[in-house]
């Protein structure tokens, strides 16, 4: 059972951590390249803002995005801005999402993302906290991986292992981290591959953040992952 009002107070959490580690900077590095490719941090830290607007929308009855396009190109309007306008629109943005957030609603009702993904209402605020949380390490100003709060590792692991799972292009893997163990890929009565690392390092590689040469392999090479 999703517990959204914890998943709030997560969200909430990992936006201060974020704020407070952007105070840090200044306009010369909001400039410089993000670990994104093709990103400025200043892009990173526009999206994280427009996502939150982008949420509310969804949690209030609206298509997520007007446009692909106009999403896009809210972030190349939004990235040069200084860093404190960029800190002023977190902090807004943010408010606005928990506030969204707090009115009484079902829950448990099916909502439209991007691209016609649908997902419950109620894993709503652990995806805003995947934004946040994951776009803080993609600034690469000193939050890794490896801080990522134990809960919120386990969690995005299982998602992703289940996104990709019964993926004819992905050869039935098995994972684990010595002590949790995850399944994905194609169906199969046994995993063809079998991958083992830490838990940052499985979440790096599922994620698209690293290239998995941490890892271990068995059975064969390790798989290629479709684009998230």
């Amino acid at each position: 059972m999703i517990d959204h009002a914890h998943d709030l107070a997560s969200v909430r959490d990992a936006t201060d951590r974020l704020l407070i580690a952007v105070a840090k900077m200044d306009n010369a590095s909001v400039a410089e390249p993000s670990r994104l490719p093709g990103w400025s941090r200043g892009h990173v830290l526009a999206h994280i803002a427009r996502n939150a607007d982008a949420l509310v929308n969804v949690l209030e009855g609206r298509p997520m995005y007007v446009s692909g396009d106009a999403r896009d190109a809210d972030i190349e309007r939004d990235a040069p801005r200084p860093l404190d306008v960029h800190l002023a629109d977190l902090r807004e943005s943010a408010a606005r999402f928990q506030e969204a957030g707090a009115v009484p609603a079902d829950w448990s009702r099916t909502v439209e993302l991007r691209n016609g993904v649908t997902d419950s209402a109620s894993r709503l605020p652990f995806r805003r906290w995947v934004e946040v949380d994951l776009h803080h390490v993609d600034l690469g100003i000193g939050y890794e991986l490896e801080d990522l709060p134990e809960q919120f590792v386990e969690r995005e692991t299982d998602f992703l292992t289940e996104r990709f799972a019964g993926r004819p292009d992905v050869p039935p893997t098995h994972l684990t981290d010595g002590t949790r163990a995850w399944g994905t890929g194609r169906a199969a009565s046994t995993p063809e591959i079998t991958v083992t690392g830490s838990a940052p390092d499985l979440l790096g590689w599922l994620a698209g953040r690293r290239d998995g040469s941490a890892l271990t392999v068995r059975g064969g090479a390790l798989p290629t992952l479709p684009p998230l």
